[in-house]
């Protein structure tokens, strides 16, 4: 819904201010997105796919080249450019994918699932790179993951869906002093979910 994708049945949502059910075109220019299984065009390159990207969101050629060299560093593919995106591995191109969302320069980005079936390594270079888009790029990301423990990690508010519902939303510390009040315990984002679905 927040990307315009399906219109809520009740209720409102807004990203920077514009309600993607009623301008969706707009949302998805000012956003980037990861989706959880990414589709590319197997006989192109990375910088092939980039320039494409590029293309679709009438960037000025100048300013395309610019990002879509610039994205290839961040996400570590500069060395292969020219490899065709069919020879990938899914690490690879869940790195291409960041690097899609990267030459759009949006403020937001949703990813879905991604670090999902990645290897150790690669999952740590994918968590290691959604850190610095904070970090160093200021950007916000809204996450969505099944994999708690890598939410825990680099999330600073957590929001639990149960049954397509968010039943709460919060910093960690928040979530934990709702259910089990104030105390110098410490427990894990696994515990909090497990708390909130039995009690659902």
């Amino acid at each position: 819904m927040l990307l315009g994708l399906t219109e809520p049945t009740s209720g409102k949502a807004r990203v920077m201010g514009v309600d993607p059910a009623r301008e969706p075109i707009k949302v998805k220019g000012m956003i980037g997105y990861l989706q959880e299984n990414m589709g590319f065009y197997r006989d192109l390159n990375a910088r092939q796919t980039l320039q494409y990207i590029a293309d679709l969101n009438q960037l000025p050629r100048d300013t395309a080249d610019e990002r879509i060299e610039k994205a290839l560093q961040t996400v570590g593919l500069f060395r292969e450019p020219e490899k065709n995106v069919g020879e990938y591995s899914r690490g690879m191109r869940q790195r291409l994918g960041i690097a899609e969302v990267l030459v759009k320069e949006p403020k937001v980005a949703f990813l879905d699932e991604p670090t999902l079936g990645l290897d150790p390594d690669s999952t740590n270079r994918m968590m290691e790179l959604i850190e610095g888009l904070c970090r160093v790029r200021g950007m916000t990301i809204l996450l969505s993951s099944h994999m708690l423990h890598q939410v825990q990690k680099i999330c600073h508010r957590v929001g639990i869906m149960i049954e397509g519902r968010m039943v709460t939303q919060g910093s960690m510390e928040q979530l934990a002093e709702d259910k089990f009040g104030v105390g110098r315990e410490k427990y894990t984002l696994e515990e909090l979910y497990m708390k909130y679905f039995l009690e659902e």
